[in-house]
């Protein structure tokens, strides 16, 4: 609160009390009192005005100076009415009514808008899982009719079972805590199981696997990594080079943390796109420019977990000849 503010909100009644003065000054004259006795008068009166002002004024900013400190606090501002002590003062009661009323009004939608998002993430999930019994026929259709259109089908079938996937994980990344287990787990393991998972797309594209040392074990959650290396893998056969595409992982341990790249030899991310492939929709020029529509869901979900989870994740490329992904998990 500035003095300057404080006085502007007061101009009336400093007006009034001028024009009081000036009305005393002019009764005492006509009583004949000296022009010395009138302006100590005058003086007494300015002072105590004045002593009156910066005591309030003083209050006042040291009252919202407070409030202000323990609205900043919070990490829901709009509770402070449930903090804050009852103002002494009826004018700020009348406004600690006002923002009650507003807290209740506020908290009322912020339920309703809860409940609505609970209804909405278990319909997904229901969806999903009934979405996968068809998907699951298809595949067994495909696997004992084979030929070269059932491979074809089979390829788009993984795609929307990918796809579904996707839409599952992110109906549980907002409260991925309750649906996890961190524990010591094989990054071995998890590598084999998700490129065993995208086998019939790097096949169907001629995409080679490299696989280096992986003998490691980590604290994290297998499922949710299978998700994230799913993802990175999708994105790699889909952002190929033409000629002889290849991906390789590997991994090496550095103190208490084991890294693992998976690094592809494709068309690369543009340097201007790099800061931004995490952010949720952005697909960059890669993603305009490959006539696949891209999302811009997977690597914001990616993101999304590892920061969960507590896995660092960190990317490198270079237009034109590779991109590498680090995910940095702790050592058990």
């Amino acid at each position: 609160m500035k003095w300057s503010a404080f006085l502007k909100d007061r101009v009336m009644i400093l007006i009034l009390q001028v024009f009081c003065m000036l009305a005393l000054c002019g009764y005492l004259l006509l009583l004949g009192n000296t022009l010395g006795e009138i302006l100590l008068i005058v003086l007494v009166w300015i002072l105590i005005l004045a002593a009156y002002l910066g005591k309030t004024y003083w209050n006042r900013k040291q009252y919202f100076g407070r409030l202000l400190s323990t609205a900043r606090s919070l990490e829901q501002a709009y509770l402070i009415t449930e903090v804050m002590e009852r103002p002494a003062q009826e004018e700020d009661r009348q406004y600690y009514q006002l923002l009650k009323l507003a807290d209740k009004s506020m908290m009322e939608t912020i339920t309703a808008i809860r409940h609505e998002r609970r209804e909405y993430k278990e319909y997904v999930e229901q969806w999903v899982h009934e979405i996968k019994t068809p998907i699951a026929a298809i595949k067994l259709t495909c696997e004992n009719n084979k030929s070269e259109i059932t491979r074809r089908i089979l390829t788009e079938v993984e795609k929307t079972d990918n796809y579904v996937e996707q839409a599952l994980f992110y109906a549980r990344s907002e409260n991925v805590e309750n649906d996890y287990l961190i524990k010591q787990v094989s990054l071995k393991d998890c590598v084999h199981g998700s490129v065993v998972h995208n086998k019939r797309l790097m096949i169907q594209n001629g995409v080679g696997m490299h696989l280096g040392n992986l003998d490691y074990l980590v604290l994290t959650d297998s499922k949710w990594v299978e998700f994230i290396l799913n993802q990175l893998l999708v994105n790699a056969v889909k952002y190929r080079r033409e000629e002889a595409p290849a991906i390789r992982i590997n991994a090496r341990a550095f103190g208490n943390q084991v890294e693992l790249a998976i690094e592809d030899n494709g068309i690369g991310i543009a340097e201007s796109d790099l800061p931004r492939i995490f952010e949720k929709g952005f697909t960059g020029n890669n993603g305009r420019n490959d006539g696949q529509h891209s999302t811009g869901i997977g690597l914001y979900l990616c993101k999304r977990l590892c920061d969960k989870m507590g896995i660092g994740i960190q990317v490198l490329s270079e237009q034109g000849k590779y991109t590498r992904f680090l995910l940095r998990f702790p050592r058990a």
